[in-house]
């Protein structure tokens, strides 16, 4: 099975209907809907696009767990982490916390939506352990790997800024600021 097999697509649906897996808001052409990686696809979660891991949320969740999900600070995944945010673990200042407070104000409301929240992923991902458990299983390895591509991308494109920038005559006492050296 993949992400793109009807019978998955159909389980996300199931599990969440047409709404924002995190918020519940519905998803439409105001409330801008993306996919999301429940455990991100960046160097520090190694999430990958595979069944379990892949479902819907508005752009805006999407956007505040991308910044929870290079800390990971609640938990060992992204999206636990980010539904850990109740406000009863973190400091004044933690803008997760934050977020979900603009969205449920009340306190025992929002814990209760959150774990809630964080029950019903459990519940989407336990069909697909074997998914999850060969990505986690694979994930130190990838970690590593990926950090490397990174490197050698950085690398890369540090040689290729240098490479323009000694083809570019910078004179700043001329007003024409930029000669191209051709």
């Amino acid at each position: 099975m993949t992400v793109s097999d009807t019978r998955y697509t159909d389980s996300v649906v199931a599990a969440f209907g047409n709404s924002c897996l995190y918020c519940g808001k519905e998803l439409n052409s105001s409330v801008s809907p993306v996919v999301e990686h429940l455990n991100g696809m960046n160097r520090a979660s190694v999430g990958l696009h595979v069944p379990g891991n892949v479902a819907m949320a508005c752009k805006v969740c999407n956007n505040q767990k991308r910044n929870d999900d290079q800390k990971l600070l609640l938990a060992e995944n992204g999206w636990e982490s980010f539904l850990s945010h109740d406000g009863s673990r973190c400091g004044p200042g933690c803008k997760t916390c934050a977020y979900w407070r603009g969205i449920w104000p009340e306190d025992s409301q929002r814990l209760q939506v959150l774990t809630e929240t964080r029950q019903r992923v459990q519940a989407f991902q336990a069909p697909y352990g074997q998914f999850i458990q060969w990505s986690a299983g694979a994930r130190d390895t990838l970690r590593v790997k990926i950090e490397i591509l990174y490197r050698d991308c950085q690398q890369f494109a540090t040689d290729e800024i240098a490479k323009l920038v000694a083809d570019v005559n910078l004179n700043f006492t001329d007003s024409r600021t930029l000669k191209s050296r051709d």
